[in-house]
């Protein structure tokens, strides 16, 4: 099988679990040698020690841009390029215009938007002196839609689809690509609290969650199944390879048809 990212470097971050998990694991697979980013430093140096010495994991709190810049270093000086910046990191929540709090609004903000701002300005600094790479920003179908997710994420969401293309607009003359992945309703964690959530529940418990939710999503999905990271993933490792070269500014939506179900006025 063609490793269809031989030879690179990728930062992902949000590495340890449900996308961002499957991404770092693809990748890998795929034949990049990868930086893992999040706040868990056990699950990441586990997740890095099951990849091999291909892998190394960084403790990042992606809200603060100091620690997207020193994410960025640390890729170099381990690797000496940086290919492919994966913003994945982020978690849900359910606030409405009427019970957002300051507090929500900074929080929900800088890890959404803010990661994602820094993470490019950060990335396209190492990546205009080498000739370019692939930006690639976790959106949400809730960037598009009403009723997908709470008011201050799917704010953030859109912001980062706008990010993305404006972004691809001022680097690509440098060869940098800048595209994002809208998902739909994937089945992981972030649906019953996140890793955080996750993590204080038995295996046992984590699985009857997954496969009620597994069940309830294939139910409101024209593609009767539900998404998995691994569709977020697959999607990732394309436009990370040399066969996208020619995309940028794009927004891709994989939802398995979902997002053809809601208007605007729903």
């Amino acid at each position: 099988m063609t490793e269809r990212l031989r030879d690179k470097v990728a930062i992902i971050t949000g590495a340890t679990s449900g996308i961002g998990k499957a991404s770092a694991r693809l990748f890998a697979a795929q034949g990049a040698q990868v930086v893992l980013a999040a706040r868990g430093v056990e699950a990441g140096q586990a997740l890095a020690n099951e990849i091999g010495d291909n892998a190394i994991f960084v403790a990042t709190d992606v809200s603060h841009e100091a620690d997207m810049s020193a994410l960025v270093d640390a890729a170099m000086s381990r690797f000496g390029r940086v290919d492919c910046l994966f913003n994945n990191a982020g978690a849900g929540e359910r606030s409405t215009a009427e019970t957002i709090t300051e507090a929500d609004f900074d929080a929900v903000m800088r890890l959404l938007a803010g990661s994602v701002a820094f993470g490019i300005k950060h990335a396209a600094r190492v990546m205009k002196p080498q000739g370019g790479g692939s930006i690639i920003n976790n959106a949400s179908i809730a960037g598009h839609r009403l009723g997908q997710g709470g008011y201050l994420y799917s704010g953030a969401k859109a912001a980062v689809s706008h990010f993305t293309r404006i972004a691809g607009v001022e680097l690509g003359p440098a060869g940098i690509r800048v595209n994002a992945i809208s998902p739909g309703a994937i089945a992981t964690p972030i649906f019953w609290g996140g890793s955080a959530r996750a993590a204080t529940l038995s295996d046992a418990e984590n699985q009857a969650k997954l496969d009620k939710l597994t069940d309830n999503l294939a139910r409101a999905t024209p593609t009767p199944r539900a998404g998995h990271a691994d569709d977020i993933a697959q999607a990732a490792v394309f436009l990370a390879s040399d066969e996208a070269t020619f995309i940028n500014c794009h927004d891709l939506v994989v939802d398995g048809g979902r997002i053809a179900l809601f208007n605007e006025r729903q």
